[in-house]
């Protein structure tokens, strides 16, 4: 039976809606973990405008997923109130920004960030670029790990606690919602608010692949110099790619930090910014479905490889730790999948059709 595109799509939502409902029978953490899914979903969207359509190679980016989360962190926490007592009288109730103002404040200074990182990277390319790129994603890291002192900013290695859960039209998503006699946990409320955001996210960045400014990304992808000498900005281009990019990266760090409750340093080392470029290595560079599917695989598969380590573990009498046997794991299932397709799980179809010509020619 053939379904159509429109009862494809159809069928795809309804699964989407109910996915929380149904894992939420099997307890609470497997809806955290779709929940953490999707919240890599909107980074690797984000780094994929960067790394995928204007082929500037990203090590960095962690560091804007930190700054949203500090910044919702620092302004939903009693931290601030705490350290500045000038703060606490000019906002005696407290600050409790609504989603209307997190979302736009989150995207606007990881934004900034991102531009201001990539301001000083015009010039570079491939190993140089992503050289820098990571050297800012562990200054950021390093700062915020050391911002106590002289001036307690950031509470140091010891992070932010106490952080207001996200309110939506006076819904608080950090409390579970009866509809007509149905519960419905904090985890699946915060699952269709990051589904929302997802899916605004894609909407957005395929408008912006089929624009003439995601046209101009992708011949700077190619070919630089031509790009430039067919009388492309190079230069505002790859600022509105960093920018554009780091955006997303922000929305998903105040996401994360109103869903975690707490943040610090450690959640955001460079071994998460390798992790989000492999996601999109993974799934297919410049092809969206393909970068969700990554997104997915690379997400939730150390959370599902818990149910596999640990008896792995029990049949060799607890010789090997299950952490690390885990991480093995999801790497040799990473090099297995790259080894049997080099281009991604779901490549682009441009690319195929220009690589079937070469072998035609």
């Amino acid at each position: 039976m053939n379904l159509s595109k429109n009862q494809k799509t159809i069928a795809l939502g309804v699964f989407l809606v109910v996915l929380p409902l149904i894992l939420q029978q099997f307890g609470n953490a497997w809806v955290r973990i779709a929940d953490m899914a999707l919240l890599y979903v909107l980074l690797a969207v984000g780094l994929n405008i960067v790394v995928g359509y204007a082929g500037l190679l990203d090590l960095g980016y962690v560091a804007f997923f930190a700054v949203g989360a500090y910044m919702y962190g620092l302004l939903a926490s009693p931290h601030l109130f705490e350290t500045f007592p000038v703060v606490a009288a000019l906002f005696p109730g407290g600050l409790h920004m609504p989603l209307w103002v997190i979302v736009p404040v989150a995207a606007a200074v990881a934004g900034l960030f991102g531009m201001l990182l990539g301001a000083p990277t015009l010039k570079l390319r491939g190993d140089y670029l992503a050289i820098v790129t990571l050297g800012f994603g562990e200054i950021i890291r390093v700062f915020l790990n050391n911002l106590d002192q002289p001036v307690n900013i950031t509470n140091g290695p010891k992070g932010l606690n106490q952080i207001d859960p996200i309110h939506f039209f006076g819904i608080n998503l950090g409390k579970r919602l009866d509809v007509f006699g149905f519960e419905i946990a904090s985890v699946s409320l915060y699952y269709y608010l990051f589904l929302s955001l997802v899916l605004v996210t894609l909407l957005i960045s395929y408008r912006i692949e089929v624009s003439r400014i995601g046209r101009a990304w992708m011949a700077i992808r190619e070919d630089e110099i031509a790009a430039k000498a067919m009388g492309l900005n190079t230069r505002n281009l790859k600022l509105m790619a960093f920018g554009m990019g780091a955006t997303f990266g922000g929305i998903s760090g105040a996401m994360f930090a109103g869903f975690q409750g707490f943040i610090s340093p450690e959640s955001f080392s460079l071994m998460e910014s390798v992790m989000i470029v492999a996601m999109v290595v993974l799934g297919g560079l410049g092809h969206l479905p393909g970068v969700v599917l990554g997104a997915v695989l690379l997400s939730a598969l150390p959370e599902v490889l818990r149910y596999i380590a640990g008896p792995l573990q029990s049949m060799t009498d607890g010789r090997l730790d299950a952490a690390i046997l885990r991480q093995l794991l999801i790497a040799l299932a990473m090099i297995v999948i790259m080894l049997m397709r080099p281009r991604g799980l779901w490549p682009s179809h441009e690319h195929g059709k220009s690589l079937q010509k070469k072998d035609g020619a």
